[in-house]
């Protein structure tokens, strides 16, 4: 009885063992792995429209070079048509300006984030701006422009404006009445005796009594300044 269960006991031994060995043998052929850590994707950046008037105006690739637009620059094919009408222009200053604008999507397209063509159509509209705000709509993104009359309209339906005039504004320095500016007057103004000049970022400068400078420099004190959508307007008077 004594050798049985001796026997028995050495049954379990070598069966325990050859479980461990079999154990060991699949623990060295199945590699431990870690759980992959997943990527966060990056965010796709929203689209924003730009029109005629802003490619035209030239400023926005400075804006978007500095960093400043807050979206992939798109161009709609049938802006980009009607930017070529006008480079095709026969008059002088519309081929010019049109030649600019196209100058201006060059310079675009060598920036980091590039520019962006689509090749949306909006069928059953002629006119440019009421497809750039039917295709606004429909893509859910912003519209770049410096139009003032077409901002107002789309914002009315609903789009997001990124008007340059207004962040031009925005930046400028303030000035306040008694502050002394100095002004080179280039021409007459529209009011009885006025002077116009301009300063480096092209604040419209109107000199009460400058009539008469035109073509000086001159020192001159603030008055009082307007600030509206279509841009800031400063009054002097010239300092005796």
């Amino acid at each position: 009885m004594l050798y049985l269960l001796l026997l028995l006991a050495i049954i379990n031994i070598v069966i325990l063992g050859l479980v461990w060995q079999k154990i060991q043998k699949l623990s060295r052929a199945t590699p431990v792995t870690s759980s992959p850590t997943s990527t966060p994707a990056r965010p796709s950046m929203p689209l924003i429209l730009i029109d005629t008037s802003v490619i035209i105006d030239g400023r926005i690739a400075d804006i978007a070079a500095a960093g400043f637009v807050p979206g992939r620059i798109t161009v709609p094919k049938f802006v980009l048509s009607e930017l070529q009408n006008i480079a095709d222009s026969e008059d002088d200053l519309r081929r010019a300006r049109g030649r600019r604008g196209l100058e201006t999507l060059q310079r675009l397209r060598e920036l980091p984030g590039g520019l962006k063509v689509t090749d949306e159509e909006v069928s059953g509209v002629k006119e440019v701006d009421a497809k750039l705000i039917k295709l606004g709509q429909r893509l859910h993104c912003a519209l770049l422009t410096t139009d003032f009359n077409l901002g107002q309209v789309a914002s009315v339906q609903g789009i997001r404006i990124l008007n340059v005039n207004e962040l031009a504004g925005a930046i400028r320095p303030v000035v306040v009445p008694g502050e002394p500016l100095t002004v080179t007057v280039v021409q007459a103004g529209k009011g009885k005796g006025q002077g116009v000049g301009y300063l480096d970022d092209g604040t419209m400068i109107v000199v009460e009594n400058g009539a008469n400078l035109i073509g000086k420099t001159i020192n001159t004190e603030v008055t009082r300044a307007f600030q509206s959508a279509a841009g800031k307007m400063i009054f002097v008077t010239p300092i005796k």
